[in-house]
């Protein structure tokens, strides 16, 4: 599979690889302060309201490299979760209220502990989302079987479509992934995953391409669920539209395309208090590769960890964890746009 970006950002040593670096573009970049939009609706502090949902990061080692990755993700990136560090999450996962794991990557899977993992979590008897790029099911004959996998240990999926047509999904995607992920979809389908009176849940996921902002959910679904039935004979339980944040390789795509000012813009105007109050930070905590703990999987990007006593999963804290204050940056406007964004899709 032909792919449009051959290097992470790490990789080509690239400015924007660096947290830093990105929290000084946005910061300094003169457009309203996300702080004053919570003020104004007396949500400052932002809080957290407990902790329904452990995000884990296992890697961001990829079979992809898309250009819209807020993880710069890819085959070139070799930090990957230990055995040891999951362990340590799994003590988190037992002294924890969540009811549920959403594991992330990268692609989740190619971590080497991954099914272990998903074994050790299903055990402890809460709920397993994988976020699972699709086209991993037929990259390699290794992980063929996952679709098995996913059934017998009753995981939930949510995956990447990002368009229902293979022209927009290989220009995020690179060439080759949607038939790709329409080979893995009916995979799926085969054992059971987003058909008819199934328990097995199988949610697709929408990006904008572009400088778009997702249009109506509802609507997007309806679309979705025809086309890919019609022309595929695909089922899929429910569609999740997800902003993209100015983070990493879609920030660097704003800058050199000289779009950020206008696509942030967009974000405050379309700015939703009744989104910035549904937050997913607020229910959800999330851990990455080495074990650090981040308010949501963006700031875990930015290397901005939480405002608490304990910063690592061997500190977890649960009550510290779920009275917290928040931290914010511009890049948050992405989740309070419009109808608002998480890894639920829209929130209102």
């Amino acid at each position: 599979m032909e792919i449009l970006r051959h290097k992470s950002l790490k990789a080509q040593n690239h400015f924007l690889s660096s947290g830093e670096e990105q929290i000084n573009l946005i910061e300094n970049s003169g457009l309203e302060s996300f702080d004053d939009k919570l003020k104004n609706q007396q949500l400052f502090p932002l809080k957290s309201k407990g902790i329904e949902i452990l995000q884990i990061n296992l890697g961001k080692m990829c079979n992809q490299v898309c250009e819209h990755c807020h993880v710069d993700a890819g085959p070139d990136r070799k930090e990957v979760m230990s055995k040891e560090t999951m362990e340590q999450c799994l003590e988190a996962i037992e002294s924890s209220d969540c009811h549920t794991v959403d594991l992330t990557g990268g692609a989740p899977e190619m971590n080497p502990n991954f099914e272990w993992f998903v074994k050790e979590i299903r055990a402890r008897g809460r709920k397993v989302i994988v976020r699972c790029n699709l086209t991993i099911i037929v990259a390699h004959r290794k992980y063929n079987h996952l679709p098995h996998f996913f059934e017998s240990n009753k995981v939930e999926l949510v995956s990447s479509l990002p368009c229902y047509t293979e022209k927009n999904t290989d220009s995020q995607r690179g060439k080759g992934v949607f038939n790709d992920s329409i080979r893995a979809l009916k995979m799926l389908n085969d054992v059971g995953y987003g058909t008819e009176n199934s328990e097995l849940r199988l949610n697709l996921v929408y990006n904008p391409t572009g400088i778009g902002i997702p249009g109506d959910q509802s609507t997007l679904e309806r679309d979705y669920k025809k086309v890919l039935r019609e022309q595929f004979g695909i089922e899929f339980n429910n569609l999740f539209t997800i902003t993209n944040l100015p983070i990493s390789r879609f920030l660097e795509f704003l800058v050199a395309s000289g779009n950020y000012q206008e696509y942030m813009q967009k974000l405050i105007d379309l700015y939703n208090p009744l989104a910035a109050e549904n937050v997913m930070c607020r229910t959800t905590v999330s851990v990455g590769w080495d074990g650090y703990i981040y308010d949501c999987d963006f700031n875990q990007m930015l290397d901005l960890k939480v405002k608490a006593r304990g910063i690592h999963i061997t500190e977890f804290d649960q009550e510290e964890l779920a009275s917290r204050e928040i931290i914010i940056n511009q890049h948050c406007y992405g989740c309070t746009a419009g109808a608002g964004s998480s890894c639920g899709g829209a929130i209102i």
